[in-house]
């Protein structure tokens, strides 16, 4: 029996999408984008709210199973299909937990600094809504410090997750890719040398490219 392709709920634009199609196309996985218009509110109906109750994009359907919140997303494709396309996890127990622990340090301490950076930057000037500028100050500040721990790490293995590709690398795409092209923030990666090195890595695989493409 053919395997059906994953429906994606999202709108391929999205940052969170952007993270589990990086993740489907690196695990070598079938699927189809059924956009949602976040800018017309379409993910507050209550068609939508029945797949997702808190009304938030992306959301999976695979097969029978629905499944939402991106890092959930792809920690379950990753393990679905450990065997085929590129190994997100790491081999041992040991491995594993590294990824783990990159995986919570960037939903718990890189995330919140640099969403709040892009929102003030980017969505705010679009929306005509004021900018924090202490705000923004402070979220640079806390961002360069959380940078600071990532270039020591960089500098003794080659991903954050040790010296293999892992879901703890991909994970950073979406919004280091506003900081780097979008929001004038990019010497915040690139005066770092080991976090350069690395952003200049993941950026350029195939699957990443891929997703800016859709």
């Amino acid at each position: 029996m053919v395997a059906m392709a994953v429906k994606v709920y999202g709108a391929a634009y999205a940052s969170c999408a952007r993270r589990v199609l990086a993740c489907l196309i690196e695990k070598g996985v079938d699927f189809e984008i059924i956009p949602v218009d976040l800018l017309s509110g379409e993910q507050k109906k209550p068609e939508f709210l029945k797949l997702q109750p808190f009304g938030m994009v992306p959301v999976i359907q695979d097969g029978g199973f629905t499944l939402y919140e991106s890092r959930a997303i792809i920690r379950y494709y990753a393990q679905k299909y450990a065997d085929q396309g590129t190994d997100l996890l790491g081999k041992t127990l040991e491995e594993r937990a590294t990824v783990e622990q990159w995986l919570e340090v960037e939903g718990q301490n890189f995330n919140p600094h640099i969403y709040t950076l892009v929102l003030q930057l980017l969505y705010f000037p679009k929306m005509g809504v004021p900018q924090d500028e202490k705000l923004i100050r402070e979220s640079e500040e806390k961002l360069g410090k959380v940078l600071d721990v990532y270039e020591e790490r960089l500098s003794k293995s080659k991903y954050l997750g040790g010296d293999f590709f892992s879901l703890a690398d991909l994970t950073h795409l979406p919004f280091t890719q506003y900081l780097v092209n979008d929001i004038g923030k990019e010497y915040l990666i690139k005066h770092r040398e080991h976090v350069k090195r690395w952003w200049e890595d993941i950026s350029n695989r195939p699957s990443w490219k891929k997703v800016l493409q859709l």
